[in-house]
């Protein structure tokens, strides 16, 4: 049970209808959306915002779908889209991610580079995502591996897991197990469907699911 009486688990349980597919699924593979006074559709990434949710698949071709009248069928109201929505959703979720995967640095539950990412692996710690970036090197990600029950994401620059881990540029990261990296995860799996990465089937990249 979460402050306030929040029961977390049945939170991250519940399901949702993506409004362009019709199919009930949990709500971390779904970005909500609301109206607001201004008739305006808002993204509401981190579901705060006051207001009836609709909910959307985490996908380029489920949020361009959504655009052509399904908010205002959901909403029962003519709606205002505003122009590069998808655009703006997964800028907004890879920067909730980013910030994630800082929090978990600072807490001392994440490094990056090759040496200490593979130290990690080698080394016992029980890592629970791996992480390296889209535009890095192939032959030196194949180096590194998924640990069993670990989660795989290439979806990230590394501009991007560069800020993460207070540097120019990352190419490898690994976060421990804890709840920080349960929801990088949430994000991460949010933002690869957005960007249309594949999970990967090699060796390093393979996505195996948390037991």
């Amino acid at each position: 049970m979460a402050r306030g009486g929040h029961n977390k688990a049945n939170d991250e349980a519940a399901t949702r209808k993506c409004i362009v597919t019709g199919e009930a699924q949990p709500k971390a593979g779904l970005v909500r959306f609301v109206v607001g006074p201004d008739n305006m559709v808002y993204p509401d990434v981190l579901g705060k915002l006051p207001g009836r949710g609709m909910y959307v698949s985490s996908t380029r071709e489920a949020l361009d779908a959504a655009t052509k009248g399904h908010f205002s069928r959901s909403a029962k109201q003519a709606v205002t889209v505003p122009d590069g929505l998808a655009d703006e959703v997964e800028r907004q979720i890879a920067r909730h991610a980013v910030d994630m995967i800082a929090m978990a640095r600072k807490a001392g539950r994440a490094v990056c580079g090759f040496e200490k990412v593979k130290g990690w692996l080698a080394g016992g710690e029980r890592v629970r995502v791996l992480v390296q970036a889209s535009d890095g090197s192939e032959r030196g990600k194949t180096k590194l591996w998924t640990p069993e029950g670990a989660r795989y994401f290439g979806c990230f620059t590394a501009e991007e897991l560069g800020l993460a881990f207070g540097r120019q540029s990352v190419i490898h990261g690994a976060l421990a197990t804890g709840g920080l990296s349960n929801r990088v995860v949430e994000e991460a799996t949010r933002l690869r469907g957005l960007r249309e990465v594949d999970g990967g089937d090699t060796a390093t990249g393979k996505d195996k699911e948390a037991k």
